[in-house]
Parts: structure tokens; sequence; C-alpha cells
């Protein structure tokens, strides 16, 4: 592989900002920062108008650098890039030429030049600068290179604004908007394929993220918890570090398995789950509470039991699954690295007392009587629950 030296970051959504972009800016090159910490190598990010910019200074881990920057949400490419350190047109094309011969030195085929000349002190305008640079390849390497200007094989791109950078390959990235420009939420995070995704695709758009796991000892093992530990660092590669919140909901379950209707278990308990989450999301600054739950996918995905639901919350409930079908959250769980891990055979909390029928229609003034029949002691293990919770901080392995 061509020895490049620098990254060229391109996003999408970021530009379309008015006069704060430069907000959303600083905070791509912060996460940029952030994401090579651990890579091998010395790296300078800086931006310029409508870029970032990644410089290695001396060796570096080639592939380690491009996998972390695809985990950066707010970038649309990575481009390895090689810089002519010169405004002079000459040593500029000749930069040019010398590349494409280095970085393609047996390959054969069709191209177009595109330039972008972001310096407008240049006499010669962008056009005029590809006819000459496509002239000078065909001439040079006319044995292996011709032009196509509707559809190349390769797109040689040269962008002229302090110095010269030189691409040819675009590497996707995230996408989306960097984390932290966009709030914080609290994520109830399972042993499951659903949530983790959720996770993920919230933080896609910015937001920072917190978790909370309902552990229910001793009809959970150690196993389960420790499974819901690793998807949260699994995550993390993408949304920076999680504080995952434990919370034992052991009491809690069975005084609702031994007081209410058993058809409403699975309903009750989700309430109180989501109880408890608010207090915590509250507690934390969290602006709300993301959930892994898509339509119609189990009996407490109903419209009605998502409604029953809700009605415990004060902050939003956001479910960026609602739409999506099982497929599509198993492969972006796939494409994520979470389902492998989710689908070990760990039980979490919300499978263990599952009704044989569940209520799948359930009434907000039905529940809410049935709740009634907790108020001797649900108070006192309401509030031990959040007075007990466990900690975990989950960094990127």
């Amino acid at each position: 592989m061509y020895n490049y030296h620098a990254f060229l970051i391109k996003y999408a959504e970021i530009g379309i900002k008015g006069k704060n972009r430069y907000l959303f800016e600083d905070a791509l090159v912060g996460q940029v920062e952030k994401s090579l910490v651990k890579v091998e190598g010395h790296f300078k990010v800086f931006k310029q108008p409508g870029r970032v910019f990644v410089e290695a200074k001396g060796e570096f881990d080639f592939d380690g650098a491009v996998e972390a920057l695809k985990r950066v949400f707010g970038i649309e490419y990575i481009c390895p890039v090689y810089i002519v350190p010169s405004l002079d047109m000459d040593v500029i094309y000749k930069g040019v030429v010398d590349h494409i011969g280095e970085a393609y030195p047996d390959e054969h085929f069709t191209f177009k030049v595109l330039v972008k000349r972001a310096n407008k002190d240049l006499a010669k305008t962008s056009p005029e600068i590809a006819a000459e640079l496509g002239e000078l390849l065909l001439s040079k390497y006319s044995d292996r290179l011709s032009v196509d200007v509707h559809n190349p094989d390769r797109f040689i791109r040269l962008e002229i604004r302090d110095r010269g950078y030189i691409y040819s390959d675009q590497i996707k990235g995230a996408c989306g908007m960097p984390v932290g420009t966009a709030g914080k939420a609290m994520c109830l995070l399972s042993g499951g394929i659903d949530s983790p995704v959720s996770t993920y695709m919230i933080a896609r758009r910015g937001v920072k993220v917190e978790a909370v796991y309902f552990h229910a000892p001793p009809y959970t093992s150690e196993r389960a918890k420790q499974k819901v530990v690793d998807l949260a660092k699994i995550v993390a590669r993408y949304t920076g570090t999680i504080k995952l919140h434990i919370v034992n909901f052991t009491d809690i379950q069975l005084s609702i398995y031994q007081k209410c209707p058993h058809d409403e278990l699975t309903i009750i308990m989700r309430r109180y789950m989501m109880k408890i989450a608010e207090e915590l999301a509250k507690k934390n600054d969290c602006l709300a509470l993301v959930t892994g739950e898509s339509i119609g996918q189990v009996a407490s995905q109903t419209m009605q039991s998502l409604l029953t639901t809700n009605a415990v919350c004060t902050l939003p409930v956001y479910r960026p699954l609602i739409a999506f079908d099982k497929q599509d959250i198993v492969d972006i769980s796939q494409k994520i690295d979470t389902f492998e891990t989710s689908i070990q055979p760990y039980e979490d909390c919300c499978t263990i007392f599952v009704a044989k029928h569940p209520v799948t229609k359930p009434t907000l003034e039905r529940i809410e009587k049935s709740e009634i029949k907790l108020n001797d002691n649900i108070d006192e293990l309401y509030k031990k629950a959040i007075e007990t919770e466990e900690i975990v901080i989950c960094e990127a392995e």
C-alpha cells in the first residue's frame, strides 16, 4: 500500500448548519482526537473550511487509524491524502503525476480529475486545472490510463487550500452527528439484540449516552450482568465512555409477581423500570430515555402497551427502532459487532418472569388498579433499588 501520512475528513450534515457550524466542527475535531488516542502514532487534527484534516507525525498504524475514524459519528468519508506543501502549480502538478504513478504503479484504469480550488488567489479556474492535469496524466501514463468523464473507474481529486491535497480513495464513515452535540440520554440496556442497537443509533444523532441495566439475582447470573457490560464496551467504540447503572430489581419483580395479575407482569415491571430509569436520568442530567422497542415485536410493544408504559414518565421516551423489523435490527447489530454477544444464552431479568399469556391491549386504568396491590411495600423497595445501584464505567476495548 502507498505510504499515506494524512487523511482528509469529509462531513455531511454539519455542512448545512448555519452560524453555529463551528461548534459542530469543533466537536468533530474533539471526537477524532479521542478516537486516535489508542492508535499507534502521533496525530495532529485541525480544521479548514468544510474539511477536517488528520496528519500523522512519523510512522503510524494506517489500518488502525482508519478503523478508529470509521467509528466517529459525523464523518461521511475518510480520504487518505497525499500533501504537496506548495502553492506553486508546477510543483502541485508534478506532485499529482508522481503520486498516481507511485500509488498505482501497475494498475490500468479510467479516470476523471476533479479539482476544488478553495484558494481563490490562484489565476486558473478549477476546470482549467483539471483539464491540464488530465493531459499530463495521459501523456505520462498513456499505456495504462484513459479518461472517462461519465463513468470512470477512479476519481482523481485535488483540493488546493494552503497546500495541495491529492486523493483518489474515499472510505465510508459512520455519518450522523458528533457525539455530545445533542444533549444526553439514559438508555435502557439489556442483554438482547435491540437495546444495544438503539443506543448506537441515538448516539449517531449526536446524543451522549448513559445506560441502565436491571439485574435480578439469583434469577439472573453474574454472567448475564457481564454480558451487558461487554455489550456496553462494544457500543462505547462508537459512543465514547458509557456510564452503566446496574439496578438490583429482584425484590420489585418478586413483589409484582406475588401480588399482581400474571398476564400484566410484563407491563407493570416495565413501568417500574421506566420510573427508576427516569429518576436516574434526572439525577445525571439526561434529557430523555431511550429504549429498543419496536411496534408489535412482543406483547409489551403494542401501541396500547407502549402508551401504558409511557404514562409513568415525564421525560420524553425515544425509540429509534420503533418502525424496524427484526431483520433490520439484526443487520445493524452485526455491522456494529454486538450480535454475537447479544445471542449468548444468558437470561436477563425481563425473560425470567414472563407470563404465558401476557395482555396485549392493556388500559392505563386497569394497570393502575392492579398496582394498588403493591402499595404496602413498593416505595421501600423502589428506594432501596435506587440507593443500591452499582456503577460500571464502560470503556471501548
